[in-house]
């Protein structure tokens, strides 16, 4: 699920897999937005700056992007490891936390990567991550059976 100006953005497993777009107020079905190719489902994320849903695929290993409004195509680009986790960071590029390999890829809108941060070795099934204002990351990680879950903060350069 995913929150953009005054909707909600929901996406069900079903056969035609479609985000359906709700009133945030009455919660009453606006419209459906076809997501092309979808085989997964991580999370899903929103970009109040591009007006754009972001589903992250974790079966085809890609991203998808939707305009909001339904009104551009669809499109989408691979992330070449399993992605799991999404936010927007504040110049409104795509954060994508990738579970095994313990990384995190910046990507721009348009899906060019700009930058990938491998995590130290302790930070083990990294889940999701944020980018704060100073640059630094919060990681929230493990696993079932993992015997760490924490929260921490990752420097820049991937260092804790």
């Amino acid at each position: 699920m995913a929150l953009l100006a005054a909707e909600v953005f929901l996406l069900r497993s079903k056969e035609v897999d479609q985000v359906e777009v709700y009133d945030v107020i009455k919660y009453r079905l606006q419209r459906c937005l076809t997501v092309p190719n979808l085989c997964g489902f991580a999370d899903m994320t929103s970009c109040q700056h591009y007006q754009c849903i972001y589903v992250a695929d974790d079966i085809v290993k890609c991203i998808h992007r939707l305009d909001s409004q339904g009104k551009n195509a669809a499109t989408q680009w691979p992330v070449n490891d399993q992605p799991w986790g999404l936010t927007v960071n504040t110049p409104h590029n795509l954060l994508v936390t990738c579970l095994v390999v313990r990384k995190i890829k910046e990507f721009s809108s348009l899906g060019d990567l700009l930058r990938e941060i491998t995590l130290p070795d302790d930070v083990i099934h990294p889940r999701h991550a944020i980018q704060l204002t100073s640059g630094k990351y919060v990681v929230c990680h493990g696993d079932f059976g993992d015997p760490v879950h924490s929260v921490c903060v990752i420097s820049a350069d991937g260092v804790r």
